[in-house]
């Protein structure tokens, strides 16, 4: 078998720079966006008291070895969120963050263990308004790609074409023929063996230990995200309160919370929400979903007091994560994450070069 070159050796970086470029005309295109709309660029500190609480975020640790030989956990971040969300208690109102995070258990070709994202924040604003966003840099990227479709694994959309709404539910029923709402209580508790029981219906696989969490899952991944996107982008939105554990209750309905999430060519690009701004209620949903690490990893993560602390007096607000790197690989048609960023972290299981 003839290994492949590394991406720094001369011929293949000369046929991956003219994406790289564009990839860079893009950056420069969403900040200016942003600065249009009086959005301010904050730097988030990379190193965390906590990465995120979520069960299945998985994250790098590290310490800051301190003069007395003492050692301080900390964790890369997976996401700027709990350092935006301060500095909007703080008084800040419109503000993103554009740079590095980094997540561990993912390498695949929509993973990529240290990546970009873009996220950003509009207090007073309904997460309508992120969705607006989300329209308008699928057309600007598309523009500054020279892209007329966006593609990927030969599904594709029009990046100009106003994406389709549909709620969870909606899509549950379309693609997999299931009522997700009947197994999902007003409190926010959830029915498995309803759900199990409508899986076996329709033909889906199941494990007699599946939580309702594991196949609501499969019914995402299998049935549901393969068919979004396409032709044109899609905002599938509220989802059940259950899997929005940083989103607030809609307001129409206790069962289902103010998340969405955009997807392109069956790619999930963003996720956005109404933010929670309840500490005991946020309290509640970390430590839930950190017992669940627990039981499926053997780890659980600290929770950041101080982001609790500054929940408290965060004023309401609306925001969204969205990752670029992907944005740009279906803005170029790029098969791979690694083709859309400059220096690629390496995989020593693949490492093709011996001195």
């Amino acid at each position: 078998m003839i290994e492949a070159s590394p991406w720094w050796t001369p011929h293949v970086h000369a046929d991956r720079r003219p994406r790289l470029l564009l990839r860079n005309r893009v950056a420069a295109a969403i900040r200016s966006f942003l600065a249009d709309q009086d959005f301010i660029e904050i730097d988030a500190a990379a190193l965390q008291i906590s990465p995120g609480n979520e069960t299945h975020l998985s994250a790098f640790a590290t310490a800051e070895i301190r003069s007395d030989g003492t050692a301080q956990p900390f964790y890369l971040h997976t996401s700027p969120e709990f350092a935006c969300k301060k500095l909007l208690a703080a008084g800040e109102k419109r503000i993103f963050s554009f740079g590095p995070v980094w997540r561990n258990r993912e390498r695949s070709a929509l993973h990529h263990p240290e990546f970009t994202m873009l996220e950003w924040y509009r207090v007073g604003e309904s997460y309508q308004s992120l969705m607006q966003d989300c329209a308008a840099l699928l057309s600007l990227a598309a523009e500054k790609a020279g892209a007329a479709r966006f593609s990927f694994r030969n599904r594709e959309a029009d990046p100009h074409a106003e994406p389709e709404r549909l709620t969870v539910a909606e899509a549950f029923d379309r693609h997999a023929g299931i009522d997700l709402l009947s197994t999902v209580a007003p409190d926010g508790s959830t029915d498995r063996d309803t759900l199990h029981a409508a899986l076996v219906k329709s033909g889906l696989r199941t494990a007699p230990d599946d939580t309702w969490s594991d196949l609501y899952s499969r019914v995402m991944v299998e049935c549901v995200e393969p068919a979004l996107g396409i032709g044109r982008a899609t905002v599938l939105c509220e989802y059940p309160i259950v899997e929005a554990a940083l989103a607030r209750p809609a307001p129409h309905d206790p069962r289902v919370a103010e998340r969405f999430e955009l997807y392109c060519c069956g790619v999930e690009l963003a996720n956005g929400f109404g933010e929670l701004t309840d500490p005991v209620e946020q309290r509640k949903r970390f430590e839930a979903d950190m017992d669940e690490k627990e039981r499926i990893y053997g780890e659980r993560y600290p929770i950041d007091e101080g982001f609790l602390s500054a929940l408290a007096i965060m004023p309401e607000a609306s925001g969204i994560a969205l990752g670029f790197d992907r944005l740009v690989m279906l803005a170029v048609g790029a098969a791979r994450i690694e083709d859309v960023i400059w220096t690629p972290v390496a995989d020593p299981a693949v490492a093709s070069t011996k001195v």
